[in-house]
């Protein structure tokens, strides 16, 4: 039994394999073989490459119920490595739709990108066991 379908829907296939192409030239690109290194980062290419792990993570969340905790030591190393790198750590993202995250997992941020405007607000749950 295949658990995905055969065909992603419009966009996902090709953002993916964008996002492949892209991982693998910065590789390429840090490969010491290649001339890159340690010393070819920067901070903001730190950030920058911290941020694409964890939105695509974000991303992987909708792939399978369980993928959410699945991926969550995933979200844990991003936020130690950015401590050792003493980078920010990852904001919240704001946007409705973001896959609820384990409390002890942060969530990915974006600071170049403009952030969409919420027209609406967004409703929030009362804690179980509250009045609404």
């Amino acid at each position: 039994m295949e658990l995905l379908p055969t065909i992603a829907g419009p966009g996902v296939g090709e953002r993916a394999d964008a996002a492949a192409d892209a991982a693998c030239h910065l590789y390429d690109a840090v490969a010491p073989w290649s001339g890159g290194g340690p010393g070819g980062w920067s901070r903001t290419a730190a950030e920058d490459a911290a941020e694409t792990i964890e939105t695509t993570a974000h991303a992987l969340a909708y792939v399978h119920p369980r993928a959410e905790v699945i991926l969550a030591p995933v979200h844990a190393a991003l936020a130690d490595l950015r401590r050792q790198l003493a980078l920010a750590p990852a904001d919240p993202l704001t946007a409705a739709g973001v896959p609820v995250t384990p409390r002890t997992v942060g969530n990915p941020r974006r600071t170049r990108w403009e952030r969409v405007a919420v027209t609406a607000p967004v409703p929030r749950q009362p804690p179980s066991g509250t009045a609404s």
